[in-house]
């Protein structure tokens, strides 16, 4: 732990509570045995960090309460197979692009209506429209990398006036998926490019630049980043994440920020 660096959380640390992290730190004790021990969001800021001038985020299970292709699964009568899947993709357990490919290729046929469909039921995590709106009376920019589908990432960006949107395109043929990604898959790998390249578009250093996320594909775009969050996230990525929110609500990132609500 660089001397500089130093803990936050949703409430501010007495002088104690930080000399007592600082000290099991040291000791070997991890961000998430931290975190469950205080039962506290925590962040630990590296001494590099600056204000933040961007902040990317995954979308599905992060910005939304869903994991959109296992909604379309349910409309296509396929619901749980598909879950299952996408449960061991996001633990890290299967190969991103073919469990991809696989789930997709199963929703061929499902009427193109469905999408919209599925986006009306789908809810947004609390606390994710407070945080957005206060990233944006600061300036900060804000962008979607979702190995998702674009239908409904370019809905919720929309609807939360967000600078920037990736996402997988769904093929439609006839009013139809046809169980297709038109072009290249967007992965993990991917995701940490599209942050590199909007860091260095808006003229930034990663020190400047901020990921949230939730899966295993989110982790190189969590370490591309100044400061990596783990949102209510699995396992292997609070094990690597440099903050861990799993207590409190998106508005939980303002605070580690140390970015003022009022703008």
């Amino acid at each position: 732990m660089n001397s500089r660096s130093r803990f936050v959380s949703s409430e501010p640390l007495s002088p104690e509570r930080q000399n007592e992290l600082n000290e099991a730190y040291t000791s070997g004790a991890s961000l998430k045995e931290l975190s469950q021990k205080y039962n506290i969001d925590l962040a630990l800021l590296p001494s590099h960090f600056q204000s933040p001038k961007l902040v990317v985020f995954d979308m599905d299970s992060t910005l939304i309460k869903a994991e959109v292709i296992d909604e379309l699964a349910v409309e296509a009568g396929i619901g749980e197979k598909v879950k299952h899947i996408t449960e061991r993709a996001m633990q890290g357990e299967l190969n991103f692009d073919e469990s991809l490919k696989a789930r997709v290729a199963l929703l061929q046929g499902l009427s193109e209506s469905a999408l919209q469909k599925v986006y009306e039921r789908i809810f947004l995590n609390p606390g994710v429209e407070e945080c957005l709106k206060t990233l944006h009376k600061h300036g900060i920019k804000t962008a979607i990398a979702s190995g998702g589908f674009l239908y409904f990432a370019r809905l919720f960006a929309a609807r939360l006036r967000m600078d920037f949107v990736f996402a997988n395109e769904l093929e439609i043929l006839h009013g139809k998926l046809s169980g297709k990604i038109h072009g290249d898959i967007l992965n993990a790998q991917k995701k940490a490019d599209i942050l590199n390249q909007l860091t260095k578009q808006l003229h930034l250093n990663s020190s400047q630049v901020v990921a949230v996320g939730d899966g295993a594909n989110d982790l190189p775009m969590l370490r591309a980043a100044g400061l990596g969050v783990a949102f209510h996230a699995k396992e292997k990525v609070q094990n690597e994440a440099s903050a861990l929110i799993n207590f409190g609500t998106m508005e939980t990132l303002i605070d580690f920020l140390g970015i003022s609500r009022e703008g």
